[in-house]
């Protein structure tokens, strides 16, 4: 007889958040704490009014959920704020730039590049990608570096899932990522905020964990511009810059990339950017954190909560130095 483990976070599909959650306002904000009590951080109250350019976007079509992975009971965060909070600098380095911002990208056509140390170098269209991958919601949390965060209901596929297609070689290491660079379709650009375009990287285990996700959606909606359409990373236990948005290719390496942070202030944002609240950024602590929503600061958990599942990648490393 065939016995099955499951991880400890698994949760069937009926666990998933249901579609009727999705599409009530009232109960968004009022599972969340925010209706009428005026809780928001500084610049969301804005971010929250409605406008086209975040609105809520059209649902994904043909949505086909495998499983309903949900690894907090954390209240959601509103779409609205999901949708209307964001740091995307290429469309301006306010919070609620990328919102005002982003009806410029175009997010069809899109392929994605995916080459390097692989047997089988292919470039994905975006749709065709769509219809082979079977689709997920996961429920993550999201931590930014800067000390505020999120939970946020996810729709996408595991990273391994593509990376297993191209074969990756025996000198394939690590994944190196790239973002669209246009200045037609992202304004932000002609700012020299950071040395474009915006690359991250992870290494080829993490990459390969099944946590790491490709989004292409959340709140069962198709991914809208401004959270980083059509398809973006998204690694759960990392602060939230290593998850790149608009992603046109990934490239696998021998040696460790280069990523745009850590390019930009090595002594302030390193590789690998684990959430870990006893390493203090250069100037500030991490060691708490602000769910958009709510008044009071929380304590930050290590690896966000995933420790579990994530400390064993980077077992014997010291992590105040390998940040």
């Amino acid at each position: 007889m065939l016995i099955r483990s499951r991880p400890d976070w698994w949760l069937p599909e009926r666990a998933a958040t249901p579609e009727s959650l999705y599409l009530n306002r009232r109960q968004w904000l009022t599972g969340s704490g925010l209706l009428g009590a005026g809780l928001l951080g500084g610049g969301l109250v804005g971010a929250l009014t409605a406008t086209p350019a975040h609105a809520a976007a059209p649902a994904l079509p043909a949505l086909r959920h495998t499983k309903g992975l949900v690894t907090t009971d954390d209240a959601l965060t509103p779409y609205e704020a999901v949708s209307g909070y964001n740091n995307f600098y290429e469309f301006g380095t306010d919070k609620t730039d990328p919102a005002a911002n982003a009806g410029t990208l175009k997010p069809r056509p899109w392929t994605l590049a995916v080459d390097g140390e692989v047997s089988k170098p292919t470039r994905f269209d975006i749709d065709a990608l769509l219809k082979a991958m079977p689709l997920e919601e996961r429920v993550y949390r999201l931590r930014c570096v800067e000390g505020w965060s999120m939970v946020i209901p996810w729709v996408g596929f595991p990273l391994a899932s593509l990376l297993k297609q191209v074969e990756p070689t025996s000198k394939a290491k690590y994944v190196a990522f790239a973002t669209l660079n246009d200045r037609t379709q992202m304004p932000g650009l002609r700012a020299r905020v950071l040395d474009w375009p915006y690359v991250e990287g992870l290494r080829l285990d993490e990459a390969m964990h099944p946590l790491t996700m490709l989004v292409v959606g959340l709140y069962g909606r198709v991914l809208p511009n401004q959270n980083g359409a059509p398809i973006r990373l998204v690694v759960p236990w990392k602060y939230g810059f290593k998850s790149i948005k608009s992603i046109v290719s990934l490239k696998l390496v021998e040696r460790q990339p280069p990523t745009s942070w850590s390019r930009s202030a090595p002594s302030e944002y390193g590789f690998y950017a684990n959430v870990n609240p006893k390493v203090s950024h250069p100037r500030w602590s991490q060691a708490k954190e602000r769910r958009i929503g709510e008044f009071f600061r929380r304590d930050t958990l290590m690896f966000n909560g995933y420790a579990a599942e994530v400390a064993g990648l980077y077992k014997g490393m010291n992590l105040a130095r390998y940040y």
